[in-house]
C-alpha cells in the first residue's frame, strides 16, 4: 500500500538561503522612503540604521534595518555633503536599495545603494513652509521678537548640550569680557533622536523658573543643513515663539535660517556671536552711563563755574570800592587837617570869619577908645615929604589898613583855599575853594 508522497523537509539554513533568493530576485532594486533612526557608525566604515514609517499621531507603523556598506557609505557622503546634507536622526531619506535576508541574524534588511538628496531637500522645505504658515496663523512669527531685551542681560539661561563645544566657547567669551555674567543651564540634546522634545522642555523650564532670568540662549555647534531640521519643527519652533523671555539663537549655520531663528528676539550664526552680542550690549550700556556721567558733571560744573566768576567779579568790586573809600577817607583827613590850620591862622589874624560854625565873633575896640596918634613934628613933616614914595602928609611908609591884608591858606597837599577881600576886616564871608600850596600876598 502506497502512502501519501513524502514532504521535503528544510534544514533551517536551506530555508534562510531560498528566502535570500527569493527576496533579492523580487526586489533586486526598489526606491524606498522612511526616517532615519538609530543611526550608528561602525569602526569598520558601514552605516546601520532603521529606516520607519509612521503616522499622523507620530507613531510607527513599519520599520525595517538597513545598512550602507563602506564603499557606498563614503561615495553616499561625498554627494550629500556637496548640498550641505548628511546622513542624521530623524531625516526623511528617498533610497535606492535591495532587499536582502540575513540568515545569521534571521532578518530582512534594506542594502542602501543610494540616496537622493533633492527629495531630502524638498521635503525639509515642504514642511518648513507648512510650519511657517501654522506659525503665522496663529500670530506666532513676531510674538518673541515683540519682548525688550534688558538693556544689561546679566542673568542668562543657556540651552545646548553640557561640555559641547559650543558651550565652551560660549562660556569662556563671557568669562573674558569681565563682566558679571550669570549662565544657567538646561542641558538638552541639539540634533538626533529626542532633540526636539529635550528643547522644548527646556525652554519651558527656564520660563517657569523661579530665578529671575534676563533672556534665554539657544546655541549649538556647526553641521550639516540636515542638522537644523529640529530647529524647522513645529513643536521647537512654538516653545521659541511662546516663550516669556527673549530667545537669541546660535545655531551654528552660517547660510540658512531656520525656523526658530525666524520667531527667536534676535537671531546670530554662531555661539560665539551671540556671546559677543551680550558683551557689546553691556559695553555700549557702560559707554552711556559714562557719558551721562560726563554730562552731569559739565551741567554741575557750569553754574558752579558761572557763580565762580560772579564771586570774583564781586570781590574785584569790593577791593576797588575799598580803595574808593580809602581815596575819599584820606581826603576827609587832609580835609579835616585843613580846617584845623584854617581855624588856627584865623586865630592868629583875629578870629573866625562869620560864618563859620563854632567860630567866635572877633574882638572890635571902640571907636572912641581908639588913641589918636601924636601929631608928627614939623621936622619929621618936612623930611617925610622928601623922601621917595610919600604921599602928601603922613608917616614912612604910609601904614596900611589891616583889613586890606589877605591871606590864603592852603596846606600842602590841600586843594582847598581861603580869601578875604580886602578891607573885610574879618567881617566877610569866609570862602572856601581850592587852589594850589600855600602862599601869602599882600595887595
Amino acid at each position: 500500500m502506497n502512502g501519501p508522497p513524502e514532504e521535503p523537509t528544510y534544514r533551517i539554513s536551506e530555508l534562510c538561503a531560498d528566502l535570500r533568493g527569493l527576496v533579492k530576485q523580487a526586489f533586486h532594486s526598489v526606491w524606498v522612503t522612511g526616517e532615519i533612526q538609530r543611526l550608528r557608525a561602525s569602526h569598520s566604515g558601514h552605516a546601520y540604521f532603521e529606516l520607519i514609517e509612521k503616522d499622523s499621531a507620530d507613531g510607527i507603523v513599519a520599520k525595517l534595518d538597513a545598512v550602507i556598506w563602506r564603499t557606498q557609505h563614503a561615495r553616499i557622503r561625498r554627494l550629500l555633503s556637496k548640498n550641505g546634507q548628511q546622513l542624521a536622526e530623524s531625516l526623511e531619506v528617498r533610497c535606492r536599495c535591495r532587499m536582502d535576508f540575513w540568515p545569521p541574524g534571521g532578518r530582512l534588511q534594506l542594502v542602501v545603494e543610494e540616496v537622493d538628496p533633492v527629495f531630502t531637500l524638498g521635503l525639509l522645505e515642504r514642511r518648513r513652509r507648512q510650519t511657517l504658515e501654522a506659525l503665522r496663523s496663529g500670530g506666532l512669527i513676531d510674538r518673541n521678537r515683540g519682548l525688550t531685551l534688558p538693556q544689561l542681560p546679566l542673568n542668562l539661561g543657556l540651552i545646548t548640550s553640557a561640555q559641547s563645544a559650543a558651550y565652551h566657547d560660549f562660556v569662556s567669551t563671557l568669562e573674558e569680557s569681565g563682566f558679571g555674567f550669570r549662565v544657567f543651564l538646561v542641558h538638552a540634546a541639539v540634533q538626533g533622536r529626542g532633540a526636539e522634545a529635550e528643547i522644548a522642555s527646556a525652554l519651558r523650564i527656564l520660563s517657569s523658573s523661579a530665578i529671575p532670568l534676563d533672556c534665554v540662549a539657544l546655541i549649538r555647534g556647526g553641521g550639516a543643513r540636515s542638522d537644523l531640521a529640529v530647529f524647522d519643527s513645529r513643536a521647537v519652533a512654538e516653545a521659541v515663539a511662546r516663550c516669556p523671555l527673549p530667545v537669541l539663537t546660535g545655531l551654528g549655520h552660517e547660510i540658512d535660517e531656520s525656523i526658530s531663528d525666524r520667531v527667536a528676539h534676535t537671531p546670530m550664526k554662531t555661539p560665539t556671536k551671540v556671546s559677543e552680542f551680550l558683551v557689546e550690549r553691556l559695553v555700549s550700556a557702560q559707554g552711556e552711563l559714562e557719558e551721562l556721567r560726563r554730562r552731569f558733571l559739565r551741567e554741575a560744573r557750569e553754574p558752579l563755574e558761572r557763580a565762580r566768576v560772579f564771586v570774583e567779579r564781586a570781590d574785584q568790586g569790593l577791593r576797588a570800592g575799598a580803595q574808593r573809600v580809602q581815596i575819599y577817607a584820606a581826603r576827609l583827613d587832609e580835609i579835616g587837617r585843613l580846617l584845623v590850620r584854617l581855624a588856627a591862622s584865623q586865630l592868629r589874624v583875629g578870629g573866625f570869619p562869620p560864618g563859620i560854625p563854632g567860630a567866635a565873633a572877633p574882638h572890635r575896640v571902640p571907636e572912641a577908645s581908639r588913641a589918636s596918634p601924636p601929631a608928627p613934628s614939623a621936622a619929621t613933616a618936612e623930611n617925610s615929604g622928601n623922601r621917595p614914595g610919600s604921599v602928601g602928609s603922613g608917616s614912612y611908609p604910609p601904614r596900611r589898613p589891616e583889613s586890606t591884608l589877605r591871606r590864603s591858606v592852603s596846606p600842602p597837599y590841600s586843594r582847598a583855599r581861603l580869601q578875604c577881600d580886602p578891607g573885610c576886616r574879618g567881617s566877610c564871608s569866609a570862602r572856601v575853594g581850592f587852589g594850589g600850596p600855600r602862599r601869602y600876598s599882600d595887595d
